[in-house]
């Protein structure tokens, strides 16, 4: 199933392409006139196709077809993904929570981040929420889906309940347009807005259990079928996401009132999947296949170079077009060496998702080769 090392591939990536393309304040470059907007915004455009919640899809996929081929129980499937996912975690939070004070020195809030280490409402958001850094709230968002796997089963059996993706959608929108307005500003907004991802992302978990009853249930030949019809979807979307990129660099703001770029968002990683899915039977390069593992330490690892090269960029006059492409220059490749040189340590290979915890405490009683059943 090299197709699907392809999309983890292409997830982490997309990650950071994805966090480079915004400036330092994480806004569509205000600060620019519109024309030097338009290639960040373009590729960025392009990134977000490939959306953590792809990752979604992708882990349950893996975690329902392992079940087939290695039974368990719900308490030792749960028990493995707590340590695979959230030990990992705990150390990159940790890391942050530190590393932080790096760019909080550089751009002038050290006060207001070291104020955080010392406060345990802070504390709570960094380890329940993952808010220590913009993208670890992945990890505990993939755990709290995860545990909901028998749900899925029936997924897997009637493929159609597919389609509850839009009704979990069309949910999560309006869910969270009255949690916004009427909670703005509490304390509890964060944690309800969590709830409601959680709750509504369930549908991506039918999604994969559906995609795996299909391909149980189909021939390549059948599949192949499908294949112009999920593309031709996929040209739909990527045409309503040039509408919203369009709407973005003339506004300068992210338009998260364009509904139907909302739609066109969250839908083309579910259409991606499938399309990769469908042409499963296609030559796939087989260096994939020896990348893909990696793919959990770059989404981890790439903030680290990504606030270096913004402190760097800091006092700089280029265009946003090159500094973009600067911070993806310098942030890929470091973060792939580093996490390759993480993944050959007998020590550390854990952070990344490929080794063994060094804590008998934490070991399974069956040995675990990390990464084998998820997106990471």
């Amino acid at each position: 199933m090299v197709w699907i090392d392809a999309l983890r591939l292409a997830a982490g990536v997309s990650m950071v392409i994805l966090h480079a393309s915004a400036d330092p304040r994480g806004a569509p470059w205000v600060d620019y006139a519109q024309a030097e907007r338009v290639f960040p915004i373009i590729l960025r455009t392009i990134a977000y196709s490939a959306r953590t919640e792809l990752f979604i899809i992708i882990s349950v996929f893996l975690l329902l077809l392992s079940l087939e081929q290695r039974p368990r129980s719900y308490p030792a499937v749960v028990g493995q993904q707590l340590r695979r996912l959230m030990i990992p975690f705990v150390f990159w939070v940790l890391f942050y929570a530190v590393y932080n004070l790096l760019k909080a020195n550089a751009f002038g809030y050290l006060p207001a981040q070291l104020e955080a280490l010392y406060s345990p409402s802070a504390w709570i958001g960094f380890l329940v929420l993952g808010d220590v850094k913009y993208h670890m709230h992945f990890l505990p968002t993939l755990f709290c889906i995860v545990v909901f796997y028998p749900l899925f089963e029936q997924a897997r059996k009637t493929p159609i309940l597919a389609f509850a993706i839009l009704a979990c959608l069309m949910a999560k929108r309006e869910i969270d347009l009255f949690v916004w307005s009427e909670f703005q500003g509490s304390e509890i907004l964060p944690f309800l807005v969590r709830a409601v991802k959680v709750t509504t992302y369930l549908g991506y978990g039918l999604v994969a259990a559906a995609a795996l009853g299909f391909l149980e249930r189909t021939t390549t030949a059948q599949r192949r079928g499908w294949i112009s019809l999920v593309a031709y979807a996929i040209f739909l979307l990527a045409l309503i996401k040039v509408v919203a990129a369009y709407k973005t660099v003339v506004l300068a703001t992210w338009p998260h009132n364009y509904t139907a770029g909302y739609w066109a968002d969250f839908l083309m990683p579910v259409l991606l999947f499938l399309l990769c899915m469908l042409a499963g039977h296609l030559p796939w390069p087989k260096i994939l296949t020896q990348l893909a593992p990696y793919s959990f330490g770059i989404y981890l690892c790439h903030p680290v170079f990504l606030d270096v090269a913004e402190i760097i960029l800091m006092h700089s006059n280029s265009t946003p077009a090159a500094q973009m492409l600067f911070k993806i220059a310098a942030a890929l490749p470091l973060t792939s060496l580093v996490v390759m040189l993480l993944a050959k340590s007998k020590h550390l290979a854990w952070t990344v998702g490929l080794g063994p915890f060094p804590l008998k405490l934490v070991q399974s009683k069956r040995p675990e080769k990390m990464g084998d059943e998820n997106a990471v």
